[in-house]
């Protein structure tokens, strides 16, 4: 995975400028519903339809039985092949966590209590959200993104040739479950990469900090850690919370660096629901609010810009909100045990 077009050739005065590109996929249109889109009964949400540099072809029989994953796949490495020096597409799989702990002692506790109290702790007398698991329920979703892929398979759907996954414990755990196995339908060994910028919002939260280098290694030893990686979570801060805009702007790290140094075209990361809105924001992709567990593909224009990279405005952090209310009668009696139930 190492070696592209923007690595060592790159001039010092130039930037990555990424783009959606639009029409492949039901998610990429205004009219489809987040909330009431699923992502299993729609092949990923993979739209019919015709393509150049398949349809124009001389039909033969092996053209006219391609599967439209099996099309699509030839479309997006024609563009590649046509493509300019400085520009480059990769499809992105992009997946949220199952339900985890922290999923729902928010729901129950109520966002407002959740965010100016609860997030603050460790846990509570029946569950801890400490680098939140995934609840039974999450383990399911998991499972349900397993059982999609391998009927995609059956359809033909170009695998991802890499896999990156955040640091959080409910993230790998996803996609361990997620994608263990299928590679023995592909004869490409799962094996991704732990990457420390592709973390849920940084800050306050203790269900958004990581475990130690360590315990990750000998919990997942098939994952690769990326070089740097430090033992304790050098990110995460109990008093300051990363403003959207600076997520943004970290994603946008995390994105340069796979276009960099990754000549893959079909890519996937497991992730958060702020990671994933903070990738689509910065591929100009509409907003797609994913249920825990959901996944959306995406196709992704990169051309490299000579010249200075725009400034974004980047807010500062936050403090935790003062609550408005006792937080400690909010919800009521609770009992979460560790299957998640309540």
């Amino acid at each position: 995975m190492t070696g592209s077009a923007y690595s060592d050739n790159a001039v010092s005065e130039s930037y990555i400028r990424y783009s959606t590109v639009k029409e492949y996929f039901l998610q990429d249109d205004e009219s489809t519903d987040p909330k009431k889109f699923d992502y299993v009964s729609s092949n990923f949400g993979l739209i019919n339809r015709t393509y150049d540099d398949v349809d124009t072809e001389t039909e033969t029989e092996s053209t006219t039985k391609k599967t439209q994953w099996e099309r699509f796949e030839v479309q997006v490495r024609a563009m590649n092949a046509q493509a300019g020096p400085d520009v480059q597409y990769k499809v992105l799989y992009m997946g949220r966590h199952g339900e985890g702990f922290h999923n729902v002692a928010e729901s129950w506790y109520g966002t407002d209590a959740w965010d100016c109290y609860w997030s603050l702790l460790d846990g509570n007398e029946t569950s801890s959200w400490d680098d939140a698991r995934l609840t039974e329920v999450g383990r399911s979703q998991a499972q349900t993104a397993h059982n999609a892929w391998r009927k995609q398979i059956e359809n033909k759907i170009p695998f991802p040739e890499s896999f990156y996954v955040s640091p959080l414990n409910r993230c790998l755990q996803t996609a361990f479950i997620t994608f263990d196995g299928l590679d023995k339908d592909i004869v490409r060994p799962f094996r991704p990469v732990v990457k420390e910028m592709v973390r849920e919002t940084l800050g306050i939260h203790t269900c958004d900090r990581r475990s130690t280098k360590s315990a990750i290694a000998s919990e997942y030893p098939q994952y690769i850690i990326e070089p740097g990686f430090a033992e304790t979570d050098p990110l995460w801060d109990a008093e300051l919370r990363e403003s959207d805009s600076a997520r943004d702007t970290r994603l946008k790290r995390f994105l340069d660096d796979v276009f960099a140094h990754d000549d893959n075209q079909f890519v996937s990361f497991t992730a958060h629901s702020g990671a994933i809105t903070s990738v689509l924001e910065v591929v100009g992709h509409r907003r797609f609010g994913l249920q825990t567990g959901g996944v959306i593909p995406v196709l992704v224009k990169a051309e490299k810009v000579v010249g200075r990279e725009p400034q974004r405005e980047i807010e500062p952090p936050t403090r935790a909100p003062k609550c408005k209310e006792d937080p400690m009668r909010a919800g009521g009696s609770i009992q979460i045990t560790l299957e998640g139930h309540v």
